[in-house]
């Protein structure tokens, strides 16, 4: 468990330092724009660097029904409903909603997976729950103007944690590039085909800033967070996977207090003590006592 430190601290910088990039992203383009050009670039990227690595590129036949059910659920509802949420409510509260997913996570996996949390699981799970819930409550203001963003940053929560467990209960035996790369091309093609259907403009040349923007988050968050995601979700339980995420909501709202000027005050400073227990809790065992 130990050796999936490393990747939960890079992907709590990577993610949480993108959302207050989103809203900066759709500027000038929709948001079904901005996710093809993400998705499409990041699974490419992907797959060429597997194959330069030396790695097949082919998935067995009996796991691309988990492979096209994982992406579905978690790239496309992901990927769309966090993108809109973070455009209808602040970045920091979309992320906050969106990273319910470790209470999620927790249970479907013990539906699908019959994975009971035990005592540490549970006390992280409450821990990173009431984290979660201030901010949650510190928001109920900004929820009710705007209903809409809060049920999406929900959504994309559930079908995170979904996608998630479906890969744990067949795991696909590829690498985290291949399995990735693939993903989220799969999750590219509704969403390409959907922004060509909803397109009704001309098209035009972007901005160099919209460009840098939607290249960066092409690269970082979808590219190199994806793969740490997964890697992840390779070493860890369901349960403890999804709790190896509950800081990026707090660097999230620091990002956002930084860049956006969103609220940063006592309920945020309290909400990122819990989640930081709740994250120790769940990676952090005690050491076995000596054999005497």
């Amino acid at each position: 468990m130990r050796k999936a430190i490393p990747l939960v601290l890079l992907l709590t910088l990577v993610w949480g330092t993108t959302w207050p990039l989103f809203p900066m992203a759709v500027r000038e383009v929709s948001v079904w724009t901005f996710r093809s050009v993400s998705l499409v670039g990041a699974g490419v990227l992907l797959l060429a660097l597997a194959r330069m690595r030396g790695e097949s590129l082919r998935i067995p036949r009996a796991h691309w029904g988990t492979v096209l059910g994982a992406s579905w659920v978690y790239l496309v509802v992901w990927n769309v409903a966090s993108t809109y949420a973070a455009i209808l409510i602040p970045s920091g509260q979309a992320a906050i909603l969106g990273f319910t997913m470790p209470l999620w996570a927790a249970l479907v996996a013990w539906v699908l997976l019959g994975q009971a949390p035990g005592v540490r699981v549970l006390l992280a799970l409450l821990a990173g729950g009431i984290g979660v819930g201030l901010l949650i409550f510190d928001g109920v203001g900004v929820y009710a103007k705007a209903p809409l963003g809060f049920a999406l940053g929900l959504l994309s929560g559930f079908g995170w944690a979904l996608g998630t467990v479906l890969l744990k209960r067949r795991p696909v035996p590829v690498s985290s590039l291949v399995l990735t790369g693939w993903q989220v091309l799969v999750a590219a093609v509704p969403v390409v085909l959907t922004a060509f259907l909803l397109g009704d403009g001309p098209w035009f040349m972007p901005s160099a800033t919209t460009i840098a923007v939607i290249a960066y988050i092409t690269l970082v968050p979808m590219a190199i967070g994806n793969v740490t995601w997964f890697s992840i979700v390779g070493l860890l339980p369901a349960n403890i996977a999804g709790l190896s995420s509950v800081m990026v909501p707090v660097v999230a709202m620091v990002s956002g207090a930084v860049v956006l000027g969103e609220p940063l005050g006592p309920i945020q400073w309290a909400a990122m003590l819990c989640c930081a227990t709740g994250l120790a809790l769940a990676l952090l065992k005690p050491p076995a006592p000596a054999a005497k």
